[in-house]
């Protein structure tokens, strides 16, 4: 049925009509096909700040000071001025008073984080939203020349001091603190931590090590369990009492003292990813479930033998030298751990490294599933439940509408496109897959990137959460239902364009999830941001 474009008639519209069932909330973000933030102020006055994100629930715009020691907290509002004149209806321009970054958001607090030495990490940002805290890290310097200590991966560099607080955003109250010394978590963007509900998830990549807290409703950060060298909570009792009895046995019958391989240090070393000559538990789970796995693959048993020669002993060497790379919560009791060399593990880009994805049960301490990144089992998978590898709440309405291939269909005609083209179905596999597991809270949850009812260049802009390469035209958002009817466009920069076409400019954009509202910031190498403002008038 045809939709009105004129809003009173949409409301008057859904006030008289019923939707099927169970399509409520979708029948209602059909709104915002009238609700567009079509206008735009050009170059505001704005703080000297940098602005991260707006949370999901809408409720605060987070941003950093520039020399990232202060934590910046606003509360967006929406724009309200009085007129003096007598056609004040007639201009089309704001008053001057009303085109300022203080019409749109009021400053809630400035809170100091980062102590000396430190700096806040300007990508990393966690919202737990059923508490409104906020988690940020702090950390020194990177170091590439740390001494390699007991249970170090070799070669992952060390930062002296990693700090998450835990921010009550409402009044700036640092709540909790998790001190990490000489370690490395990949903070960029998020990628080492991962926030389910009230579950944190952080990965010392140094020292292969998961550890898992929760945010109590007090704002406290307890310590529930570290998977890696040990996998249940025991695991290190035991085995130092197996040592100690060993270590007793030999002093009654007069045996010379010895070392016993993994004995030494083990009480000492509780986050060491190889103890002495043993490995890891979680590696000793990983290797259980492939034997296991190639073992049940042939029922003959020469064949079996010849199998585990070709799959097991073979790659044995390999398999042992994974390390965790990145990890993230399925639902409350299993992990996705992303699996792969050391060097891959460091880098910027490790499309080209080999990975591997194994699923961990927390409860049974057991891996479930392994695949290695050109899996086709994986790729359907990722294709028909991409929502599940997506989800950071149970309980979050916001981010249950991010468009996917597995709830929208034409994101689902686009990856069939891709798909199509593909040379090497291998190689498209890989390159699909090693966007897993996605970044915590990367995506926006904006209805304008919703891709039911705006069609967009993703090469331009996107909801995920990260800087584009700046045009000079402006994006255009076109109607899905009217595929000619350009609903709202967003031009990024100065409203005359650049003046020196040479210079590499970033832009980023920052969309409020439910108001007609965003911010445009564009970047340009010692020159000042230009922030503009896009809203419906």
């Amino acid at each position: 049925m045809f939709k009105s474009n004129n809003l009173a008639a949409r409301i008057f519209e859904r006030q008289i009509l019923s939707p099927a069932p169970g399509t409520s909330v979708h029948y209602a973000r059909q709104l915002y096909e009238n609700l567009v933030p079509a206008d735009t102020i050009y170059d505001v006055n704005s703080p000297d700040h940098n602005f991260r994100k707006f949370t999901d629930d809408g409720q605060y715009l987070i941003s950093f000071s520039r020399n990232y020691q202060d934590l910046i907290v606003y509360r967006p509002t929406w724009l309200s001025y009085s007129c003096k004149e007598e056609f004040c209806d007639l201009h089309d321009d704001l008053p001057l008073k009303a085109r300022r970054f203080e019409s749109f958001f009021t400053q809630l607090h400035c809170t100091p984080l980062a102590a000396t030495n430190e700096v806040i990490c300007k990508d990393f940002f966690l919202y737990v939203e059923s508490k409104q805290f906020g988690l940020f890290a702090t950390s020194t310097a990177q170091g590439s020349d740390a001494p390699l200590t007991e249970g170090a991966v070799h070669g992952v560099p060390s930062i002296e001091r990693i700090t998450f607080h835990l921010v009550r955003l409402e009044d700036g109250s640092v709540l909790d603190e998790k001190i990490l010394y000489n370690d490395f978590v990949n903070l960029a963007h998020s990628m080492g931590v991962f926030l389910y509900d009230d579950l944190l998830a952080i990965l010392s990549l140094r020292y292969q090590t998961i550890h898992i807290l929760q945010v109590r409703d007090s704002g406290n950060l307890v310590h529930v369990r570290a998977i890696g060298a040990f996998c249940r909570e025991d695991d290190e009792l035991f085995l130092n009492s197996h040592a100690q009895c060993l270590a007793l046995n030999r002093s009654r019958q007069d045996v010379p003292s010895r070392k016993v391989p993994g004995e030494s240090n083990l009480h000492y070393h509780p986050n060491s990813s190889c103890v002495g000559s043993f490995l890891g538990g979680i590696k000793q789970r990983l290797l259980s479930f492939i034997f296991h796995k190639i073992w049940n693959e042939e029922k003959d048993h020469i064949m079996r033998v010849q199998c585990l020669k070709k799959k097991f002993y073979f790659h044995f060497q390999d398999y042992v030298d994974l390390i965790m790379w990145r990890v993230q919560f399925l639902d409350r009791h299993h992990l996705l751990i992303k699996l792969g060399s050391v060097d891959g593990g460091v880098s910027r880009n490790a499309d080209h490294h080999p990975a591997f994805f194994a699923v961990y049960n927390m409860e049974t301490t057991e891996i479930i599933a392994f695949y290695q990144n050109s899996a086709e089992d994986l790729y359907y998978l990722f294709q028909n439940f991409c929502d599940h590898f997506h989800t950071s709440s149970r309980d979050s309405l916001h981010t249950r509408f991010i468009s996917s291939h597995s709830n929208n269909i034409n994101a689902q005609k686009q990856l069939q496109i891709i798909e199509s083209r593909a040379t090497n179905f291998s190689q498209f596999v890989k390159k699909m897959v090693s966007t897993l597991p996605f970044n915590c809270q990367s995506f926006s949850p904006s209805p304008y990137f919703d891709q039911t009812l705006f069609r967009f260049d993703e090469k331009l802009i996107s909801p995920a959460d990260r800087p584009r390469q700046s045009t000079e035209h402006p994006i255009k958002f076109i109607s899905r239902r009217q595929p000619n009817l350009l609903k709202f466009k967003i031009k990024p920069g100065p409203e005359a364009g650049g003046t020196d076409g040479r210079q590499k400019r970033i832009s980023s954009f920052l969309f409020h999830p439910i108001l007609p509202l965003a911010l445009s910031i564009q970047q340009t190498y010692l020159q000042p941001a230009v922030v503009n403002i896009h809203f419906r008038k």
